[in-house]
């Protein structure tokens, strides 16, 4: 495929910050480059790389620039450029994979936009990683890993995860062309005491209600409503035919309302200062 990207997103979560890093590659027809995207609570940016500098070993998971890394165990990182320095580590227990592919039957499907996947929905997180003297301290805090590749993120598409009380969630409700036409494509995983629970079109998941601020997904008995209160947006690149030219906002951390019902009863509802979210559908 001429045009290309594939990244990673490993979010760490502490009582008082978040902070998430996204190492990529991207190619297109006329440019090859590789990147680091670092978002916090209230501040983003994006480094440039050379393409090769980037080194992935997908059999180990190992992701490898000149003076850092990331993978399955925590992350390491020594960056000293002019508007960012970033050093320090990170290590991670024991990741939770979902029980099979968050694609489903559609991880067959040749010439997807963009195919998601979900490493972890929760692990601790331990260590401390100071940002331009600023010091994210990580002490049992929480994890959570995802990637994505293809040649373009969705033009419209909204995006979510939150830790909660004995669980995690994340949500993609993304417009998908397909062949001659588009559909809503929805994609969610609720770990919640030890238990999966998912809803996806390939499952019959549909949605109810969208705003721009709201969305509501129903699949058989279980209903999952989702309300953003209040964004913290911050700029991020995204792929657009293998070129980082799209400028998306993503809030590391924003809060949000979440209820899930299963068979009409309430399984959670609670309102978090602390969820992650990208809007990008209005």
């Amino acid at each position: 495929m001429k045009n290309y990207f594939c990244g990673w997103y490993f979010k760490c979560q502490s009582k008082e910050k978040t902070l998430a890093i996204i190492p990529a590659f991207h190619k297109s027809r006329d440019n090859r480059s590789s990147s680091l995207q670092v978002i916090t609570d209230n501040n983003a940016w994006n480094i440039s790389l050379p393409y090769n500098e980037l080194k992935i070993d997908r059999h180990s998971f190992n992701i490898q620039t000149k003076n850092s890394h990331f993978g399955k165990y925590g992350m390491e990182l020594n960056i000293n450029e002019p508007n960012i320095s970033i050093n320090g580590s990170v290590s991670f227990g024991k990741l939770l994979p979902i029980r099979y592919d968050i694609m489903g039957p559609f991880r067959y499907v040749p010439f997807m936009q963009c195919r998601h996947s979900v490493v972890s929905m929760m692990h601790t997180v331990n260590g401390n990683i100071k940002i331009n003297d600023i010091d994210y301290i990580f002490e049992n805090s929480l994890g959570y890993i995802e990637g994505d590749r293809g040649y373009s993120f969705p033009k419209k598409y909204i995006w979510t995860q939150c830790f909660f009380e004995n669980g995690s969630l994340m949500l993609s409700v993304a417009t998908i062309p397909f062949s001659l036409f588009n559909f809503t494509g929805i994609i969610c995983v609720i770990m919640y005491n030890k238990k999966e629970y998912r809803l996806a079109t390939y499952l019959g998941a549909k949605i109810i209600k969208v705003t721009d601020n709201e969305v509501v997904i129903k699949q058989n008995d279980m209903l999952l409503e989702i309300r953003l209160i209040k964004r913290c947006a911050l700029p991020l690149l995204a792929p657009q035919k293998g070129n980082m030219i799209r400028t998306i906002h993503e809030s590391a951390s924003c809060v949000a309302y979440y209820r899930f019902t299963h068979k009409r009863q309430a399984v959670f509802e609670f309102v978090s200062d602390k969820a992650s979210f990208e809007y990008e559908f209005f």
